[in-house]
C-alpha cells in the first residue's frame, strides 16, 4: 500500500548561498553558505531517497520502476516514462544570482537530451528593498544582447521588480531572469539542471576567475518578446485552493487552511501525484487508507497517484503549495 512520502533533505553548498534554509527547515549542519536544499528530485546524482515508512531508504528511480502508475498517475507514466518529471526546491539568495536563462523542451532535447526548465518562484520572505528580474525592458535584437553582454550594459534592459513574500512568477523556459539578494523562495520546475549563464557581475572566485559564460548558447534560446504584468496576480482566499500557475509541465495552488479546519483534497481525479510544500504553519494529513502523515514549515510531501483522498487539518493558520501533473 503507497503513503505519502517524505525524502531525505539535499543541500547545496553554492557560493551565493545564505543561512535562511536550514532555520527555515530547522535543520543543522556544518555546511556554509547553503544556496538550495532539493527537496524533491532525480536529477543525476542527485536522485531523492525515501525518509518515512516502508519505502525507507530507496531512492525515488527504484520507486517509480517498482510502482509505476501508482506512484506517478498512468497519464503522467505514458508521458514521462521512469522520469520524475518535476524538481522542488527551496533557494536562499545572499548575493545576487547570475543573469540567466533555461532552454525549452525542444532545444534541451537536441543539445543536452533532456528536458527544458519552466519554472515558477513563489517568494517565501524578502528582505526590505530585495527584487529580482524577469523578461527585458525594451525590445532588443539578438545581436544587441550579444553587444550587451560584451559591453556589460545587459542589466540595463532588463525589467526588475521590488518583491515580498507571497508574490509568484512564473517563468516559463527562454525567458531571462535572475533571483536578486535578500530573497527566499520556494521553486518547483521541470527536471532539468541546465543553465545557460548570460551574466554574473563580473565576479571573480578566490583565483581570480570568472565563472563561465554561456552567450552563444543563451542567444538562441532566449525568448525576445516584450511582456507585461510578469508577476502573477492572485486573490487571497481561505480553506479553497487559489491558482497560481498552469501550464503543460504542472499546476499548482496555494492553500490557506485556518485553525481548526479540516479540507479535503481530491486526489484520484488528478491521475497524478500530488506534492505539498509547507510555507507556514504544520498540519496533519490523512488519506483515505487512514495513515497519518505530520506536515512542518519547510517539509515536502510527496502523496501517491493511487491515493483517493487526503484530509488536511491544522490546529494554527497553515499555508501550503498544492502541485501536480494536469491532464
Amino acid at each position: 500500500m503507497m503513503y505519502p512520502l517524505k525524502f531525505e533533505v539535499i543541500l547545496k553548498s553554492i557560493l551565493w548561498g545564505g543561512s535562511e534554509i536550514c532555520k527555515f527547515k530547522n535543520l543543522s549542519t556544518k555546511l556554509d553558505g547553503i544556496g538550495e536544499s532539493w527537496e524533491i528530485s532525480q536529477v543525476k546524482d542527485n536522485v531523492s531517497v525515501i525518509a518515512n515508512g516502508e519505502y525507507k531508504g530507496k531512492n525515488l528511480t527504484e520507486l517509480i520502476q517498482e510502482k509505476g502508475a501508482e506512484l506517478l498517475g498512468q497519464h503522467v507514466l505514458d508521458r514521462f516514462g521512469d522520469k520524475f518529471p518535476l524538481l522542488i526546491k527551496f533557494i536562499d539568495a545572499r548575493d545576487n544570482l547570475s543573469i540567466q536563462v533555461h532552454p525549452n523542451d525542444k532545444l534541451a532535447k537536441e543539445r543536452h537530451n533532456s528536458f527544458g526548465k519552466t519554472e515558477m518562484w513563489y517568494v517565501i520572505s524578502a528582505q526590505e528593498g530585495a527584487g529580482l528580474y524577469s523578461g527585458f525592458s525594451k525590445q532588443i535584437t539578438p545581436d544587441e544582447y550579444v553587444e550587451r553582454v560584451e559591453n556589460n550594459t545587459i542589466m540595463d534592459v532588463l525589467q526588475f521588480h521590488p518583491v515580498k513574500s507571497g508574490d509568484v512568477f512564473f517563468l516559463p523556459a527562454g525567458r531571462i531572469h535572475a533571483i536578486g539578494k535578500g530573497i527566499f523562495i520556494a521553486e518547483i520546475q521541470q527536471t532539468s539542471d541546465i543553465t545557460y549563464r548570460i551574466y554574473d557581475y563580473n565576479r571573480k572566485d578566490a583565483n581570480g576567475k570568472g565563472r563561465e559564460l554561456h552567450t552563444a548558447l543563451a542567444k538562441d534560446a532566449i525568448d525576445y518578446k516584450m511582456y507585461s504584468d510578469l508577476k502573477t496576480e492572485y486573490t487571497h482566499q481561505e480553506n479553497e485552493p487559489v491558482l497560481l500557475a498552469n501550464c503543460p509541465y504542472f499546476t499548482t495552488n496555494l492553500l490557506e487552511i485556518n485553525s481548526e479546519k479540516t479540507v479535503k483534497r481530491e486526489i484520484a481525479d488528478k491521475d497524478s501525484f500530488v506534492i505539498y510544500i509547507c510555507m507556514e504553519g504544520e498540519a496533519v494529513m490523512v488519506d483515505n487508507n487512514g495513515c497519518k502523515t505530520e506536515l512542518h514549515r519547510g517539509e515536502t510531501v510527496l502523496v501517491p497517484a493511487s491515493t483517493s483522498f487526503i484530509d488536511l487539518s491544522t490546529t494554527q493558520s497553515v499555508k501550503l503549495l498544492e502541485c501536480y501533473i494536469p491532464r
